[in-house]
């Protein structure tokens, strides 16, 4: 849908940044600024800037930033158009219907709703002749009607072209439907079913919009489960199974599981606030999810030995974030599913008596740990005792660091003050490890080695900085802006991702449109308007700008006139003589 320019003005002046991102982080004052933790990726120091000013985001941490409207398609992960609606209607504004659809927000709405015609679709196959091998599957299962028809679960027929028929019939294209990943496409050019004879688990957003399918086959074929790909529509790294239900249900605790089924069990035995991943392992976007909708996580992940990798994996990548975890394993191997199945009318109260008891991250940590060692041996004893206190260092509270140290130097017979100063030793040690690999970081941004975006800006240090400067002092000062929109050529900038974002700005200043960070956020990526919210971070406001523009200016012309070593390697004698001139000139 294209956006008019009043629009985007008209809801800048109506949203108020700051008080749209306090909804999402804890924000507090700080100088001109509010700044919180970033609730993109995991940290303990607050690193995430606000500037109400000018109306920007930018996390020094991670690189996220950009205007109001990057931020609501980062968090809620939406695309450009519907990040704006969800701001329009917050504002109490109608975003236009007459406007064009641009391709991709086309494309995802058509994906949309293919998927929710397949939905339908597999739901009713599930319940004809042909699906009764499927029905019974799931009944066998233990599921009820009403938990198959409140999932929405389905079965996708053996012949590889039904889906495919029906879509089309209904006017959908063959590129939707690959698109879509509801279809492969032959060598010979024919598109057919990418699900087959399965029983179909609908992946469902937080808006209701069916995202995406996990198929399972009721053999022992392989792969057991066959999952959407990535789409235009769907990331299985940004989704939860069943969070739409659950986040209702969470009452500041979720419990993840490893699979569809073992959700949907937990869900018909009234634990409502059950999740899972879509056939990836946890991922840190998916425990930043989590966060906002709980403080407590209970991993009850599958007794193998893929299940406590997992579970290892889950603890890692949750425990930045703040959140409180338990570790609920479930007795004899068996998965949540099977185990209220095993108890029959007392499975739930059974499982209910598991999670109550369940222990937290450390605890569990502490006990896998033990099982490699040997403590009446006096090596082995030392070496799990100095493995222990490193896992109790990752504590913050210090009370609950006393509980742990007094509980296991008296198990292995050891002074408590001894133990205290393994604890100790391995709390420097990491706090040395953060600080060396925090310099190393800061040396990084500062050469320009980790810039990934603009992988040129290392070997043009000082182009690429003046460069940033000068699309800094654009967004901050209009008069300035059109000055040097009118004077500096884009191909003076050395670097191609900064002329990219420079050629943006002067397009508009030569059509006479503004360059606020609303204004041009329909035409960047969320990574390019990241980079330009840090630039202004790194480029505050000028006190002369136009003089500040000239000498910026004057930097990008010289570099543009030094030879590269490439053409002086094969310029002529007259260019090469040329060159030592305006180097004498410049000294000069």
């Amino acid at each position: 849908m294209a956006i008019t320019d009043e629009f985007k003005q008209e809801l800048k002046a109506r949203t108020d940044i700051a008080d749209v991102i306090s909804s999402y982080v804890q924000l507090k004052k700080s100088g001109r600024n509010l700044v919180g933790l970033c609730p993109f990726h995991n940290e303990k120091t607050p690193s995430f800037n606000v500037s109400r000013e000018n109306s920007f985001f930018h996390c020094f941490g991670c690189g996220a930033g950009g205007d109001v409207i990057t931020f609501i398609m980062k968090i809620e992960n939406l695309d450009y158009v519907d990040a704006v609606k969800l701001l329009a209607e917050r504002a109490g504004m109608t975003l236009p219907e007459d406007g064009a659809y641009d391709n991709m927000g086309k494309l995802k709405t058509r994906i949309y709703e293919a998927n929710r015609e397949a939905a339908r679709f597999y739901h009713r196959q599930l319940y004809s002749p042909g699906g009764k091998r499927a029905l019974d599957y799931l009944r066998g299962r233990g599921l009820s009607e009403k938990t198959i028809i409140h999932f929405g679960l389905g079965y996708s027929p053996g012949e590889r072209f039904e889906l495919v028929n029906y879509l089309k019939s209904k006017g959908f294209s063959n590129n939707e439907l690959i698109q879509a990943n509801l279809a492969s496409q032959s060598t010979r050019g024919y598109i057919f079913d990418r699900f087959s004879d399965r029983v179909m688990f609908p992946i469902i957003d937080l808006r209701g919009n069916v995202i995406a399918f996990g198929g399972r086959i009721m053999s022992d074929i392989k792969p057991k489960y066959l999952n959407t790909s990535d789409t235009p529509a769907f990331n299985k790294s940004r989704n939860l199974f069943a969070l739409q239900f659950a986040k209702n249900k969470a009452q500041g605790q979720l419990i993840l599981v490893e699979g569809y089924m073992d959700v949907i069990a937990l869900h018909q035995a009234g634990f409502e606030n059950a999740v899972a991943t879509l056939g990836t392992s946890l991922t840190e976007e998916q425990a930043m999810i989590i966060k906002r909708y709980c403080d407590e996580v209970v991993i009850c992940y599958d007794a193998d030995e893929a299940g406590q990798k997992a579970t290892q994996r889950a603890i890692n990548i949750l425990r930045p974030t703040g959140i409180k975890i338990k570790i609920l394993t479930v007795p004899n191997g068996k998965d949540p599913d099977e185990f209220i199945k095993s108890h029959g009318d007392q499975g739930s109260a059974r499982f209910r008596m598991l999670l109550e008891r369940s222990g937290n991250d450390i605890e569990y940590r502490i006990m896998k740990l033990r099982q490699g060692y040997n403590t009446e041996i006096p090596e082995q004893k030392v070496e799990f005792a100095t493995k222990a206190a490193g896992l109790i260092a990752l504590l913050e509270n210090p009370v609950e660091q006393d509980v742990y140290t007094s509980r296991l130097s008296r198990e292995l017979e050891i002074e408590k003050s001894a133990f205290k100063r393994l604890i100790e030793k391995s709390t420097k040690q990491k706090y040395r490890e953060f600080k060396k690999t925090e310099q190393r970081q800061a040396q990084d941004v500062i050469s320009g080695r980790a810039d990934k975006l603009n992988t040129e800006k290392r070997f043009n240090l000082r182009a690429a900085n003046a460069e940033e400067a000068i699309i800094s002092l654009m967004i901050h000062d209009p008069d300035t802006a059109m000055k040097i929109a009118r004077e500096l050529p884009a191909d003076n900038f050395v670097t191609r991702f900064n002329r990219h974002i420079y050629e943006v700005l002067k397009n508009r200043i030569d059509e006479g449109r503004e360059i606020t960070m609303t204004d041009i956020s329909g035409e960047l990526t969320q990574d390019e308007m990241g980079r330009i919210s840090g630039m202004m971070m790194s480029h505050p406001r000028e006190k002369y700008p136009d003089q500040a523009a000239g000498e910026y200016m004057e930097i990008l012309i010289e570099q543009k006139q030094r030879l590269t070593p490439e053409q002086a390697a094969t310029a002529d004698n007259d260019t090469i003589m040329e060159q030592l001139r305006r180097l004498r000139e410049k000294k000069k």
